[in-house]
């Protein structure tokens, strides 16, 4: 029988194969054009029973009416469970004019796979799975039981995903969490902490009319500019400390979605809706920051328009894993075994299912290798960190 560290590396053609199947199967959000997860989920659980492993799906309907699956699955008979979880959902491929390959067929050259969601969460997902079927085949003693979820939704806040199943009586108070949806190029940084996030969507009225004839209407357009300028001013300003244990070390404050206003020049928009993404050191509160935000949209310089706040998403920082606790030793020593390499705890402004176990009091790390793609046209992995990462991962059990 070989080792588990040869058994992991006998599965890359697989774990190839595997990724390149998942990848071709679009996982989009509802919300965000997409049909969902499902087929996705279809995929991998046909997969995982294919290897011999009972999958439980819980399913749980959204807004649209689409069923949000997620799945779970348990190998070993211990009273302690170490979880790895991994998320189903990609966002969309953005500006198809970016992107030098099909995003959703993946393309493998020089060592990497490219293709939407190859590594978020692609990668760590393959990983995962291959891990545990390493397991399985090789027969050996588990110092704690194999838990695996794929959940849904997680790109938009995990209201149809984690935040459900954490809800199903499925974990113990003894289980350990493990979150690989976050990675350095050198795997050094383990991430134990991340910012508040605030999604917030800002609605303008004003009044549409012909562009010869401005005096006539409210420019809700030139309002947003405005606005946004004079709100991106006072945050980088008033909340401008640093914490180095977070990279960036810095609140961030980004002006992101824009949604389409008129469909002719010459018309002054009479509506206009931006987007801010907000996230925020732990020192500060959401509400401190909506405050500020609200005082600008009351101030006489936006009288003209209307000003509507809508937070798409808000989510206080949770309370930070320690670096003392015994998933951060266990990853750290199993990661110098295998690479020989020292890693240091860090925060990331990044959102990840991690918090949410965290703010239930359970410790939860997150790591992987990779560069990072994310979110970018022409999304890659390295096939090598795949399967090192499997490694890594397998090693946690034994």
């Amino acid at each position: 029988m070989p080792g588990l560290n040869e058994l992991v590396v006998s599965y890359e053609k697989d774990m190839i194969d595997t990724m390149s199947k998942m990848i071709a199967i679009k996982a989009i959000s509802p919300a965000n054009g997409g049909e969902g997860e499902s087929k996705r989920a279809d995929f991998l659980q046909s997969l995982l029973e294919s290897w011999g492993f009972k999958v439980d799906r819980y399913e749980y309907k959204d807004d649209n009416g689409i069923i949000r699956p997620n799945l779970v699955t348990k190998y070993g008979t211990g009273k302690r469970t170490l979880w790895s979880i991994a998320h189903i959902d990609t966002v969309s491929e953005g500006d198809i004019g970016l992107w030098k390959t099909d995003p959703f067929k993946a393309t493998i050259k020089d060592g990497r796979i490219y293709g939407r969601g190859t590594m978020d969460d692609g990668q760590p997902l393959v990983s995962s799975m291959y891990a545990l079927k390493a397991l399985k085949e090789s027969k050996q003693k588990l110092k704690y039981n194999f838990g695996l979820a794929l959940v849904a939704d997680e790109e938009l806040g995990s209201k149809y995903g984690i935040q459900k199943v954490l809800n199903e009586n499925i974990f113990g108070k003894e289980d350990m969490f493990f979150v690989p949806d976050w990675w350095t190029p050198d795997g050094k940084s383990i991430e134990v902490a991340e910012k508040s996030a605030l999604w917030l969507k800002m609605t303008f009225k004003g009044k549409q009319v012909h562009a010869s004839t401005p005096d006539d209407g409210v420019n809700a357009y030139r309002y947003s500019i405005r606005f946004l300028n004079t709100v991106d001013e006072l945050l980088h300003k008033k909340y401008s400390n640093s914490n180095e244990v977070f990279n960036p070390p810095k609140s961030t404050f980004e002006m992101t979605k824009h949604e389409k206003n008129v469909d002719s020049t010459n018309i002054i928009p009479g509506s206009e809706i931006s987007y801010l993404d907000c996230r925020i050191l732990p020192e500060y509160k959401i509400s401190e920051v909506m405050n500020d935000i609200q005082s600008v949209a009351k101030s006489p310089a936006f009288k003209p328009v209307q000003i509507a706040l809508e937070p798409v998403q808000e989510e206080e920082a949770a309370p930070p894993t320690k670096d003392n606790a015994e998933i951060v030793q266990l990853l750290k020593k199993v990661i110098k075994d295998q690479r020989g390499i020292d890693v240091k705890a860090v925060g990331i402004g990044g959102g990840t299912c991690a918090a949410f176990f965290r703010r239930k009091g359970f410790d939860s790390i997150v790591w992987a290798t990779g560069d990072n793609t994310e979110h970018q046209p022409n999304e890659y992995l390295i096939i090598k960190n795949m399967v090192d990462d499997a490694k890594v991962f397998a090693n946690l059990f034994v």
